[in-house]
């Protein structure tokens, strides 16, 4: 496969294999020869199959198995869900074992609903119970305390029933976005409680340790709420826990009572599930699609995905005993909107809407008839029984097949996987493909990668530029004009048909949105992940109208996300903005710049540490350490990349040197009768030798309209477009997370 050069960043950032110096031993073709390797378990005729699967960019299986096959972890589920009682062992044992799967690469959720409110009695030590909300922000320090997979923070969702007498607290609980970082939070709501939203009723809140009705709350005040919150900064979501449980497919083991982070896996207690991907955007042909293709492409998806079950090292006992009694898949897309842009239709219409139905049948229907054949081959999975497996979760409104005929057949012949379907985030896997992210429109045509010395350069959607091109408006202005907002809206020179078919998110109404993710969710077994976008002049009546619409489709769940709502948010200079009271942004570096390099006696080895200045005064510092690489490496260059950010914001040199200077490692060295204790403390001495000899430092003040904290948009301004901390690329906000399409950056 011909790989993109954002792939390849992403691929040599995170998948490909490297060497104990940090060097990298894997190319795509070695990475994807493992990964068929590993999962065919030494069939030859398989390994082959799965090999070609992968390099066609049909499809991708989940991050962890493209990490993790092969490896000593050997951990290839992404999604996990364990349970929390109401007992300070169970708090714990659940909060250590989270910690075990983040390790391990996993994101895990959690229902805190069966807590005993605040201030609720505790018979054994005669005191009172400090709440969910309290144990919620343990959970948050402790993930923060574990490297997931030793590349990203642990991601995690925590739910709390409507019905929870803590439930207003818990709706507020990430108002300040600085708490709660590494949580995604939703509300779990029933059908009675939205009945009692619908007819302005009131509802009761109940204590999960006595069973007792605890107060009585209007529910529409309580939805009120939510979609107050969710118009502030995103959350929560809602999570209609009736309907997903209707469509559980083993309801005698249990109720499912929450999701993984992203939201499109309902999961039992103990549960993880195997995601992968199909890319539709490789399926457009002739101005159709190609239905065959397709359908083999389903089945050894399947296959592929039901092999990685038995290849998978879970991280827990109780996690590999139910996973594999239950045997969950999940199937997906990417390249919706890519596929919606080669057969020209536009994705706000019914013609869209009935095709994202009517392939979704397609994939659900195929990919349980795989299933069933592999039960015949190698039998179901182990907890179907009549009395278990509910075939009630296998009905669907039929378009094009005939699932009468398939459910009577899984009856008699049962069933491998208890579910075969999801509709996952594909954020980094639909970058490696070049492909457009799950179901989701594209958040923009075109957008800006930040090089050196502030060049950029323009990347557009290859169907878009090819569309251009093909009518002769293709040139670097438009593409300059079009990277402004991403979006063809305001750009008179472009066709109105054009403007139709190449519709970014923000072009979109949500009603919209809303109507394709109920359109997959149809057909999906497990649930849909989809960001409903709203610009920035979206009211509160917008959102309240998103989540009672979600729910009047069928939709198991909703994610909203007001454009420029969260705080957190990184300015690009491609608008301009007032700078924000009190925050300092970095001046730009010159073209040229002088300074002096020192050398410097470590217990690491030789160091070189070159200071360069500019008319204000030092400006930036380059560290370089004879042949050192890997983790030291990175830290010298880290080190050398925020002594020069804070030069450059106008931090006195003084205050960094303070801040280095007795850092202390296992390696101390003496150097000209100094005694070094560290690396850091080598570059605190280079900056204070640099201060004795440049007495003539300015430390004027200097402001720059770009990189600020808290964006403020002038009257008139557009949507704010947002930047990588990484690579300075141009950020997208999608699946309910800020994600840079360039490096594979996540704000998650």
């Amino acid at each position: 496969m011909e790989l993109s050069e954002n792939a390849l960043i992403v691929l040599e950032r995170r998948y490909f294999r490297k060497n104990e110096a940090g060097e990298t031993i894997e190319d795509w073709e070695k990475m994807i020869s493992r990964i068929a390797s590993n999962i065919a378990q030494s069939n030859k005729e398989k390994e082959k199959l799965y090999f070609e699967l992968l390099d066609s960019g049909m499809f991708l299986p989940n991050s962890p198995t493209l990490m993790n096959a092969g490896s000593d972890l050997q951990q290839l589920s992404a999604c996990f869900v364990l349970p929390i009682e109401d007992s300070m062992e169970s708090i714990f044992e659940t909060l250590k074992n989270a910690a075990l799967i983040h390790k391990s690469g996993g994101g895990t959720g959690f229902s805190f609903s069966h807590l005993r409110e605040a201030n609720a009695p505790v018979r054994s030590t005669n005191g009172v119970s400090s709440g969910p909300i309290s144990f919620l922000k343990v959970y948050n320090a402790a993930t923060d305390a574990v490297k997931q997979g030793g590349t990203r923070r642990g991601a995690n969702m925590a739910i709390l029933n409507v019905e929870h007498p803590q439930i207003m607290e818990f709706i507020q609980c990430k108002a300040d976005p600085k708490e709660l970082t590494n949580f995604n939070i939703s509300v779990g709501v029933s059908e009675v409680y939205m009945q009692a939203v619908l007819n302005d009723e009131d509802y009761d809140l109940i204590s999960p340790h006595s069973g007792k009705i605890i107060q009585r709350l209007k529910a529409r005040d309580v939805f009120n709420l939510i979609v107050e919150m969710a118009h502030r900064n995103g959350e929560p979501g809602i999570i209609f826990l009736d309907r997903i449980n209707a469509a559980n497919p083993t309801p005698k083991l249990g109720r499912i009572e929450s999701t993984n982070p992203c939201g499109e896996q309902p999961l039992l207690p103990y549960e993880a599930c195997n995601l992968g991907s199909i890319n539709l955007a490789k399926f457009a042909k002739d101005g159709n699609i190609d239905w065959g293709k397709l359908q083999s492409v389903i089945r050894l998806s399947v296959d592929f995905l039901d092999d990685v079950i038995d290849c998978s090292r879970f991280p827990l006992p109780q996690i590999d005993a139910m996973v594999k009694a239950n045997r969950k898949i999940g199937l997906g897309v990417m390249g919706w909107a890519d596929l919606l842009f080669q057969l020209e239709i536009p994705y706000t219409s019914e013609e869209a809407i009935s095709l994202a139905e009517e392939l979704m049948e397609f994939i659900d229907f195929e990919a349980k008839q795989r299933s069933m054949e592999l039960a015949k081959e190698k039998g179901s999975f182990p907890n179907f029984t009549d009395s278990i497996y509910d075939t009630q979760s296998l009905k669907r409104e039929p378009i094009k097949k005939d699932w009468n005929k398939l459910i009577s057949d899984i009856k008699q012949n049962g069933i491998r996987n208890a579910t075969v379907t999801t509709i996952a985030p594909t954020g980094t896997i639909s970058m490696i493909l070049d492909a457009s992210s799950g179901i989701e429109p594209l958040f923009s045509l075109v957008f800006v990668k930040n090089v050196m010395d502030g060049e950029k350069l323009l990347y557009a959607n290859k169907y878009f530029q090819t569309a251009l091109k093909k009518e002769g408006l293709l040139s670097p202005e438009l593409l300059s004009q079009v990277s402004q907002t991403g979006s063809l809206k305001d750009i008179d020179e472009i066709p109105e048909r054009f403007k139709q078919i190449y519709q970014t998110a923000l072009d979109i109404a949500p009603e919209w949105h809303i109507r394709m993710q109920a359109a997959f969710q149809k057909y999906t077994d497990n649930a849909v992940s989809k960001t409903i976008n709203f610009p920035h002049s979206a009211t509160i009546e917008d959102i309240s109208k998103a989540y009672q619409l979600a729910w009047e489709l069928g939709c198991k769940g909703i994610t909203v996300y007001r454009d420029g709502s969260r705080e957190d948010q990184v300015l690009s200079s491609g608008i301009k903005m007032t700078v924000s009271e009190g925050k300092v942004a970095p001046r730009s570096r010159p073209d040229i710049t002088y300074g002096l390099t020192q050398r410097l006696e470590t217990g690491c080895g030789h160091m070189y540490v070159t200071i360069n200045s500019d008319e204000f005064g030092a400006c930036e510092v380059f560290i370089q350490m004879g042949k050192v690489g890997g983790c030291a490496s990175a830290q010298l260059e880290a080190i050398a990349r925020l002594s020069s950010l804070a030069l450059r914001s106008n931090v006195k040199l003084e205050s960094i040197i303070r801040q280095l200077k007795g850092i202390r490692c296992p390696s101390p060295m003496w150097h000209n009768g100094t005694l070094i204790t560290s690396c850091g403390d080598a570059v605190g001495h280079a900056l204070e030798n640099f201060v004795k000899t440049h007495n003539n430092l300015k430390t004027e003040s200097f402001h720059s309209e770009a990189e600020i904290d808290e964006p403020v948009e002038e009257p008139g301004a557009k949507s704010a477009i947002y930047i990588c901390p990484d690579c300075g690329s141009t950020v997208e906000h999608l699946e309910g997370c800020l994600k840079c399409p360039v490096c594979g950056w996540s704000k998650c």
